[in-house]
């Protein structure tokens, strides 16, 4: 009796083909926009009311002194490698300062967001295991990797839509709007894409986050580089995806060719990122993981050890990013006693900005609070990192051993306000380096330190929200990230929207004021903390008492 041998057939020999790679992305693509659908509501809001609360000032910009003394400051070095180029300064428009002053970061905030949302739904979930089960259904080898860069496409068009209308109802001219916001979001896909090559690499989401936010340094330094060597850049500055969206010249002299280098840069991205999925392990990295030790060292025993060595990586970067941009921005405190002319011919600035050495310690208090916005971002982040480590199982297992769960808790929000000590102080210290190293002294290191030190307490509060949300709320953290927003929005344009008394007081950074111009009193730097160990005490109580893992 004979038994008759099944041969497979060429189609068989020749492997899956191109569309079965890509079986159930639409089916991702739409439980992800479902799972996301908050995160995109509240990153379209934020972004938008930037557009509508941060473009108030450049509507005021008719007066011709005013113009013409921001066009000098805008074409000075400093400001070049911190904004860019510069287009149509010899009449200098409100359409060309925004499009001269908003487009770099605003890439920058998108290009951010895109990197997190693509390892989020990539590297992320592949680390957590829970693509295997996904995987185990009809899903194509690279379905999660189209979905996650076309849920970042979503993500962009749908911001870049409510943030031209909010352009656009200011009185900036409706096609060009749409063709500055349009073109901020491809740039900033480029990066989404960047992060999806990444999430081959590294075996961890840390790991392609931080990959993918050095390539995006790196574009920042090359356009600087690039920008301050010839008039509307240099060759250098081609090397950088941001300066594909600022050579547009959106409201001065719109062309759309530069965003074709965008589009063929996102094409090779991909296509390099699905040779690179084909050529690795489920779950594993390209770059090797670098063996460790046989046995583990004694400094390396207990939550805390655990909790440094999570967060390590993320400090690291954070620290180095924000330090280069804040020692930039140190470089233009020289350049801001060139806009007293501004400052004598419209009452607006004058307001503002004061004259003489208050505007350039009113200027230093803003930096100051962009400093403390970055590093209460970076505060928050690892905060909620614990929440993570229960949603993956981690800590179930850790509360098993003898571990109470005040000790549990305790160490990951200790490195997180350490952690975000460092990032604040070393904001500051920048800042005074970049402006020490242009010649400018008439402000003492002390007063840097000072500004540094001040907003501690209300980084402390920050902290201790999230704490508090993570023990009471664990489906309400968010609120945290909106109340980032909500200090920014305080901070900057209180009284452009002539905000009541009750609703600044809600911001913990009000209470600290600008240390630059005046100190800040004692009483409001103890109150501050007061209530941030109120909150830590509150997140304590509400761990202890609730379920683990979350229900």
């Amino acid at each position: 009796m004979s038994a008759a041998v099944a041969t497979p057939s060429a189609r068989e020999l020749a492997g899956p083909v191109f569309g079965s790679t890509l079986a159930g992305t639409g089916k991702l693509l739409r439980f992800m926009l479902r799972r996301d659908r908050m995160r995109i509501f509240w990153w379209a809001l934020g972004v938008t009311l930037l557009y509508a609360g941060g473009l108030g000032e450049y509507v005021l910009l008719d007066d011709p002194a005013a113009s013409e003394a921001r066009s000098v400051l805008v074409s000075s070095p400093a400001m070049i490698s911190m904004t860019g180029p510069g287009y149509g300064l010899d009449h200098y428009t409100p359409g060309a300062a925004v499009a001269n002053e908003f487009i770099l970061w605003l890439v920058l905030t998108l290009a951010v967001m895109s990197i997190l949302q693509v390892v989020r739904h990539t590297r992320s979930e592949e680390e957590s295991s829970r693509s295997e089960l996904v995987r185990a259904g009809v899903v194509g080898r690279h379905a999660p990797s189209v979905a996650a860069l076309l849920l970042v496409l979503i993500m962009n068009v749908i911001i870049a839509l409510t943030s031209a209308v909010a352009v656009a109802a200011q009185d900036f001219d409706v096609a060009q709007s749409f063709a500055m916001t349009f073109a901020i979001a491809l740039g900033a896909l480029v990066f989404g894409a960047v992060a999806l090559v990444a999430a081959q690499a590294y075996e961890h989401g840390r790991g392609a986050v931080g990959l993918s936010l050095a390539a995006l340094g790196a574009a920042f330094l090359l356009r600087a580089l690039g920008d301050v060597q010839g008039e509307h850049g240099s060759a250098l500055s081609w090397l950088s995806p941001i300066a594909w969206v600022q050579q547009t010249r959106v409201f001065v002299d719109l062309r759309w060719w530069p965003l074709g280098l965008c589009v063929a840069a996102i094409v090779l991205l991909l296509v390099l990122a699905a040779l690179l999925g084909s050529r690795r392990d489920f779950g594993a990295g390209l770059v090797a993981v670098r063996s460790g030790r046989a046995d583990a060292e004694p400094t390396l025993a207990g939550p805390a050890a655990l909790a440094w060595v999570q967060q390590r990586g993320a400090l690291l970067w954070t620290t180095a990013g924000l330090g280069v941009m804040w020692l930039g921005s140190g470089t233009i405190i020289r350049e801001v006693p060139n806009m007293l002319d501004a400052v004598q011919g419209n009452p607006m600035y004058a307001a503002l900005l004061g004259s003489g050495e208050d505007m350039v310690r009113t200027f230093l208090g803003i930096f100051g609070l962009y400093i403390a916005a970055g590093a209460a971002a970076y505060g928050i982040a690892a905060t909620l990192r614990v929440k993570g480590e229960e949603e993956s199982g981690r800590t179930e297992i850790v509360l098993a051993a003898p571990v109470s769960r005040g000790r549990w808790l305790a160490a990951p929000l200790l490195v997180a306000f350490l952690g975000t000590v460092v990032v604040q102080i070393t904001g500051a210290l920048a800042l005074w380096l970049g402006a020490a190293s242009t010649g400018y002294d008439e402000l003492a290191f002390g007063e840097y330190l000072e500004l540094g030190l001040a907003y501690l307490p209300a980084l402390a509060v920050l902290v201790g929200l999230a704490a508090a949300l993570y023990a009471w709320l664990p489906r309400a953290t968010g609120l945290a990230w909106v109340m980032i927003g909500y200090v920014f929005l305080v901070g900057m344009f209180a009284d452009l929207f002539d905000l009541p008394e009750w609703a600044r007081k809600i911001s913990p950074f009000w209470w600290v004021g600008n240390p630059a111009l005046a100190d800040v009193e004692a009483a409001r730097l103890w109150g501050l903390s007061g209530v941030a160990v109120v909150l830590l005490a509150l997140a304590f109580a509400g761990f202890r008492r609730r379920d683990v893992p979350i229900v």
